[in-house]
């Protein structure tokens, strides 16, 4: 069943998470999920994924965690990169779950993923499963610093309320519902009341605009492929069959290329494609849930 949410504590800020498991004592695997940033998005995005897991492999516990800035965990008024992500999950793995994880990661928070292998031991994450992750080019086009942070400090963070005002427009039910059509779903259906409550309650708080903004900054943007090449875990990366990019260099690139460049650079490395586009542990959960299970059981 899905708990109710707990608490720790990580440099002084309160940090929520939860625990799901099933009634059977016999538990053989571990899972820490690393939910997407963006407006109103929070650990409850693995919902669906939970309860289903749950339900065909009842030798599993859950840990979903909220980021720092997402969710109800504290949202300190500062710009966010992946590195401080994957020091909040470096502490909860060690602290809380205190064993070894399979990692699950939707989206652009990768790059949280690739850092957390990088400054935690090895043996803390036995696999690592990446959903719809960012295309190949964006991971490994640096950003500017100097670009980055005149976004920050002229549009984000502006004294004048720029950011402010840009997040309430954002927030709103009808963009949500928008975007989440143009960029997000293949079956504008799936776009339900269930997806539309969950993020417009969660970008209430006007606190939650920092970690979004960080994201549209660009702050995770970096030159990645060296830190791929270095990743040791057995690696499994799902695209949708519809997947889709927003960026420039994205579009430049099929998705089979997107595929084989993750592949080819993960040293253990393999991949497939189901129904859906962006969201799939939400929009195509039962086939993401078969090939997860699907890649554990079979390392």
């Amino acid at each position: 069943m899905i708990d109710s949410p707990k608490y720790y504590s990580w440099q002084d800020f309160r940090c929520a998470y939860t625990v799901s498991d099933s009634t059977n004592s016999q538990t053989e695997t571990t899972i820490v999920l690393i939910h997407p940033i963006g407006v109103g998005l929070s650990r409850l995005f693995w919902q669906r994924f939970i309860k289903t897991w749950l339900t065909r492999h009842s030798n599993s516990v859950i840990y979903n965690p909220d980021l720092l800035g997402c969710g109800e965990s504290a949202m300190p008024a500062v710009a966010y990169y992946p590195s401080d992500w994957a020091a909040q999950i470096s502490y909860f793995i060690k602290s809380v779950v205190r064993k070894p994880v399979v990692l699950i990661v939707q989206g652009a928070s990768f790059p949280i993923a690739i850092e957390l292998t990088q400054h935690l031991e090895p043996n803390w994450i036995e696999k690592l499963v990446l959903s719809a992750p960012p295309a190949w080019r964006t991971m490994t086009d640096a950003a500017q610093p100097q670009q980055q942070k005149l976004l920050w400090n002229l549009l984000f963070n502006s004294p004048i309320g720029l950011g402010n005002l840009f997040y309430r427009y954002a927030r709103r039910r009808q963009f949500i519902e928008s975007f989440s059509i143009r960029q997000l779903f293949a079956d504008p259906r799936q776009v339900d009341r269930q997806w539309l409550n969950e993020l417009t309650e969660g970008a209430k708080n006007p606190h939650s605009r920092y970690a979004v903004f960080s994201f549209l900054a660009g702050f995770w943007r970096r030159d990645y492929a060296s830190a791929i090449a270095q990743i040791e875990q057995p690696t499994l990366t799902v695209f949708g069959q519809q997947t889709s990019s927003i960026s420039r260099e994205g579009k430049a690139e099929t998705l089979q290329e997107r595929l084989d460049a993750y592949i080819e650079h993960l040293p253990q490395g393999q991949g497939c494609f189901i129904s859906g586009r962006n969201v799939l542990p939400y929009e195509s959960t039962s086939e993401f849930v078969r090939v997860v299970a699907d890649f554990l059981q079979g390392h």
